[in-house]
């Protein structure tokens, strides 16, 4: 399984992860596993509060309980294997368990950008045009939404790993990443990989670039509606509506331009301080960002906080 300059087919590849800086993984090990924890803790209860109160039986909420149940699927297809390249060095996985991952990491992130996107729309409808809400974003219509963002993002996940399994891979099996995350896999193919470039690119356009703007559209017409609301106190109840998943939105997207849209450094002493910098923050999109999201909901929304409180309230009484 080591590194060498055979054309034997790679069964397996090795995770460098951080293994090069031994007191970083010791450090990022405990924090991980800490973020884990409270991803699992915040989504779990966000699921809880929105199954049985029967208060955020609404769309929003719909939509909210399918982001926290992504979330927790997102995290546990990878945080796992990072806890354990932390404690193993060069951790190896099998080719198999590396194909599972990259398909579930992918197909997580694709449909979170295309709900992301479903979620946009809702707060349209329901800030531009309220009086038809109860039609346009009815049960009937939300359940095929948010199927359509399930299946959408596991068959581009389906193509894109079917593509990368096809490839030949030999010699190098040495994946410099804390996961089997498809870019990172494709460069160790031994041939020409246009055509998964191309397929990529057409999936970034398709589940970044249209959900990107479709939800940009979405705020230019939600914002144009509620500076022409009269009062100063129905301006701010229309935004508290909108500014959880609005914030969710910019942290969510924001990571990734950071990730993909710097300029990458010439100098070797810059390149290997910007690939510690690129695998942070690729940490960053995979770990933080899912444990902001129940935060961000449950801090600036007064039903969530209600629909918590009667929770726990509700359980010392059956104590």
């Amino acid at each position: 399984m080591d590194r060498s300059n055979s054309t034997s087919p790679v069964v397996g590849f090795i995770l460098l992860g951080l293994s090069a800086h031994p007191k970083l993984e010791k450090m990022f090990f405990v924090l991980i596993l800490l973020m884990y924890l409270v991803i699992l803790l915040g989504n779990g209860i966000l699921i809880l509060v929105t199954a049985l109160d029967s208060r955020l039986h609404t769309p929003m909420y719909f939509f909210l309980g399918n982001l926290s149940f992504l979330d927790i699927c997102y995290t546990t297809s990878s945080v796992p294997l990072i806890l354990d390249s932390f404690l193993t060095p060069r951790k190896t996985v099998s080719f198999s368990a590396c194909v599972m991952q990259m398909f579930l990491s992918f197909a997580m992130g694709a449909t979170e950008c295309v709900l992301l996107g479903m979620m946009a729309f809702d707060r349209y409808v329901a800030i531009c045009n309220p009086l038809r809400y109860p039609v346009v974003m009815s049960k009937a219509a939300c359940v095929p939404m948010a199927v359509g963002c399930w299946t959408a993002g596991s068959m581009t996940a389906m193509v894109q790993t079917s593509l990368a399994m096809r490839l030949p891979f030999c010699g190098n099996n040495v994946i410099n990443h804390f996961t089997c995350e498809i870019l990172a896999v494709l460069k160790l193919a031994c041939a020409d990989i246009s055509i998964n470039v191309i397929s990529m690119t057409v999936a970034n356009v398709i589940f970044l670039g249209i959900p990107v703007l479709f939800i940009f559209v979405s705020y230019v017409f939600i914002i144009a509606t509620i500076l022409r609301i009269p009062s100063t106190e129905g301006r701010k109840k229309a935004f508290s509506t909108c500014s959880a998943h609005f914030t969710v939105v910019v942290i969510f997207y924001g990571t990734i331009l950071f990730m993909y849209g710097k300029p990458k450094s010439k100098d070797p002493l810059g390149a290997d301080k910007q690939d510690i910098s690129d695998k942070l923050t690729s940490l960053f999109y995979g770990v933080v960002t899912p444990m902001l999201n129940p935060i961000i909901y449950s801090l600036r929304n007064k039903d969530v906080k209600a629909a918590v409180k009667n929770l726990v309230l509700r359980k010392h009484v059956i104590q």
